[in-house]
């Protein structure tokens, strides 16, 4: 029976990420899910605010989670108040925002009487990660999904920040997180542990200081290569965007730098289970994937 579950896909699945969008949704339906994206989404914010006092921050997020009920009340999905993401940005955004609004009634009362034209936010919807989703599927059963041998292939994890901080956020251990290696191995992949994996891109100093984005993702690919790495996966566009394109800046800088593909964890998954290559979209990646895939003759 397939699961129809709310997704919300964010602005970057559909411009600079689209091969993130377009392996996911393949994936999903080999698994039967169906991710059934929100009517009238909006953009969640990009970073859930903490300030105290600032509820307007959050008006973004919430007005998001109102969609969620809205698709529940028309029976777009059946009694399903989880909401599916995928970047860790909007993930992060939007679990914050809703765990803030739980937790203080009087913050969701103000929310919902200054977006008098929505319908009042209930406080039901659980913002869920489709990492999570996977765990909760079982690794047993997406080892079952597995059509094409890739075992050749050594990747290392990568999690940044979005999906382990802070710890009521956290999708697994902040210390020691598993849930990328368990997938790599249910896909028959040799996963290595980078001891940088946990280490910040650089994130939106990317726009300003460029210098120390470079920095960051030599240190994190060179940490990838020492432990045997050929790639590296993660689920944030923006670490994808650091890590991926500003090796060319990250060559400039050290000449004897070796670059490495860089793929949302989505692309091995959709490679793994024999899906066509023009929904994984390589050629969408800065760091082209397939020469790598040819050496290992995948």
């Amino acid at each position: 029976m397939t699961m129809k579950l709310p997704y919300y896909p964010g602005c970057t699945l559909k411009t600079n990420a689209k091969n993130f969008e377009t392996s996911t949704l393949e994936v999903a339906k080999v698994l039967d899910i169906e991710l059934i994206e929100l009517p009238r989404w909006n953009c969640c914010g990009v970073v859930s605010s903490i300030v105290t006092d600032n509820l307007m921050e959050h008006l973004a997020p919430i007005r998001n989670l109102i969609r969620v009920q809205e698709m529940n009340e028309q029976g777009m999905v059946e009694k399903e108040n989880r909401l599916i993401t995928l970047c860790s940005m909007c993930f992060n955004t939007l679990k914050g925002s809703n765990l803030r609004v739980k937790e203080n009634p009087d913050e969701l009362e103000t929310i919902n009487d200054f977006m008098d034209r929505e319908k009042d936010y209930k406080g039901e919807v659980e913002v869920v990660h489709f990492l999570e989703i996977l765990r909760d599927i079982g690794f047993e059963k997406i080892k079952e999904s597995v059509k094409k041998d890739i075992s050749s292939l050594t990747i290392a994890p990568y999690y940044g920040c979005m999906l382990l901080r802070p710890k009521n956020i956290a999708i697994d251990s902040t210390e020691d997180p598993q849930i990328e290696s368990d997938l790599l191995e249910a896909l028959g992949v040799k996963s290595v542990e980078n001891p940088y994996r946990k280490m910040c891109c650089g994130a939106h100093q990317t726009v300003q200081d460029k210098d120390a984005v470079a920095r960051n993702t030599y240190t994190i690919i060179t940490g990838a290569r020492k432990a045997g790495a050929d790639a590296i996966i993660t689920s944030c566009p923006l670490c994808a965007f650091n890590l991926d394109n500003r090796q060319k800046l990250v060559k400039e800088v050290q000449p004897e730098f070796e670059n490495m593909p860089v793929l949302y964890f989505t692309q091995v998954m959709a490679l793994a289970f024999g899906i066509d290559e023009e929904y994984m979209g390589f050629d969408q990646n800065y760091i082209d994937p397939r020469p790598l895939l040819k050496k290992k003759k995948i």
